[in-house]
């Protein structure tokens, strides 16, 4: 191939092997070019290897993408860290005004400058060092202005905001984010009931402080679990993670098909005939690091999300997907989306894989080249309908106190495992509030997706 196209056959060549879609788009079938010089002769048409891919991928697929700098993914992924004062909040208009807007509290995070100041979740505040905060002015004032402010605190009752003379001083520090907020135990009787509010993304970082924390339940005989995914600000992640939270909320299936991953045609008939184990990912029983996973051996699980009119990322998912041929998943707040496909990084080498790479480019393309199914051969390109269904927005009049019976989303799923049901429907939005900003949303990375991580052969055409 000539030099000048070497980046454009790498991009033909790895989507017409493994791209899922690969049989929807003519120009990548086995069959569409008769000799080298036609396929040169295509590729020429393109100007830039983002043209030919973007032609190449399906017009729905908005999860496949080409980088033209592969080291700018290879980057291990740091551990989440802000400049924050630990309040997290959210804006809503203020009923009978066209400018001004109101302010309330969705979360302290632990340890943080907020944590120490007499503030708590679903209080009100309309000024910032005595300026009422407007549409134009509240991200300036709260998110780029200045590191240190007073809050002043309101009263609001659905109508009527009253200023109550509380204030309330804060001071933005450099901050790492715990992957967890909450980690707790209520016991009802004989049911002991785990609540975790995972706070991150699904990535490597975080899975030792998960199997931690799933170990202290599991030492205090937790029964049931509430996982609470409402203020968890992760996307995509690797199906070996989701599998290793899998093995954490049950721990009984040990070395059990958890995933099943259906290919395009070429590379599903490959892997059948010589690598059948690569299509199924187990139940594992330690992490990456040997540390060993100790489940809690459970048959339900209630997994919260979408609270903050979140849709719920692909590696949540996968995890209810998985679970649900095993035990029972409770699903509690708003349908899913369905991204039910995954994708691998692809390197222009002979067997795709970073070693042994072209060093004429820096070019790689991570395309969606699988289907995630479940045990029972179930996947949910659909997305998922609530078990227990919940408003789009958590009400800021009635948030309650985080995890316990007075936090209305909470409370569905405690009283769904204490009474047999989650009681009356809620009353969504009552006061018709327009919620306008919401800090947990703004800080949600955009959904990468679910990678795989394969030795992968080369499927020619």
């Amino acid at each position: 191939m000539p030099a000048g196209l070497q980046t454009h056959d790498f991009v033909w060549k790895g989507l017409n092997a493994y791209y899922l879609h690969q049989d929807q788009v003519n120009d990548l079938s086995d069959r569409r070019f008769n000799s080298d010089i036609q396929l040169e002769n295509f590729l020429n048409g393109f100007s830039a290897p983002e043209d030919l891919f973007n032609h190449l991928t399906i017009a729905n697929d908005t999860k496949s993408r080409i980088v033209n700098d592969f080291t700018t993914i290879e980057t291990p992924i740091p551990l989440r860290q802000s400049l924050t004062n630990g309040m997290e909040f959210g804006i809503i208009q203020e009923p009978g005004s066209n400018t001004n807007v109101l302010g309330y509290v969705i979360l302290i995070l632990p340890n943080s400058n907020a944590a120490s100041q007499n503030i708590t979740r679903g209080e009100f505040f309309s000024t910032v060092d005595g300026v009422q905060l407007t549409q134009d002015n509240f991200q300036s004032l709260l998110l780029t202005g200045a590191n240190d402010f007073q809050l002043g605190m309101a009263d609001f009752n659905g109508t009527t905001v009253t200023s109550n003379g509380r204030v309330v001083n804060l001071s933005k520090q450099n901050y790492v984010h715990p992957p967890i907020l909450r980690e707790n135990v209520i016991s009802n009787g004989a049911v002991n009931i785990g609540h975790l509010v995972f706070h991150n993304d699904f990535s490597t970082n975080y899975l030792a402080n998960l199997n931690t924390s799933f170990l202290n339940l599991r030492n205090q005989n937790v029964t049931e679990l509430i996982l609470d995914l409402r203020y968890c600000i992760g996307s995509g992640s690797f199906s070996d993670n989701i599998a290793a939270i899998a093995s954490m909320i049950t721990g009984q299936f040990s070395n059990q098909v958890l995933i099943k991953e259906q290919w395009n045609t070429k590379a599903q008939n490959w892997f059948a005939s010589n690598q059948p184990e690569a299509l199924n990912t187990l139940f594992p029983t330690s992490l990456a690091n040997n540390q060993m996973i100790r489940g809690l051996n459970l048959t339900r699980v209630y997994i919260l999300l979408n609270g903050n009119g979140f849709r719920g990322s692909s590696a949540i998912e996968l995890l209810i997907n998985s679970l649900q041929s095993y035990i029972n998943v409770q699903v509690v707040g708003n349908p899913t989306i369905g991204n039910n496909a995954g994708a691998i990084t692809l390197y222009d080498s002979p067997d795709y894989d970073i070693q042994g790479r072209n060093p004429n480019h820096m070019y790689a393309i991570q395309p969606e080249v699988l289907t995630f199914y479940n045990n029972n051969d179930t996947t949910y390109n659909t997305g998922f309908t609530p078990n227990i269904s919940y408003c789009p927005n958590e009400d800021a009049l009635n948030l309650g106190s985080l995890g316990t019976p007075t936090d209305p989303m909470f409370a569905r799923a405690f009283n769904a495992i204490v009474i047999g049901n989650p009681g009356p429907d809620p009353t969504c939005n009552f006061f018709n509030l327009n919620y306008l900003y919401n800090s947990i949303n703004a800080q949600r990375q955009l959904d990468t997706g679910v990678f795989i991580q394969q030795n992968l052969p080369n499927l020619g055409r």
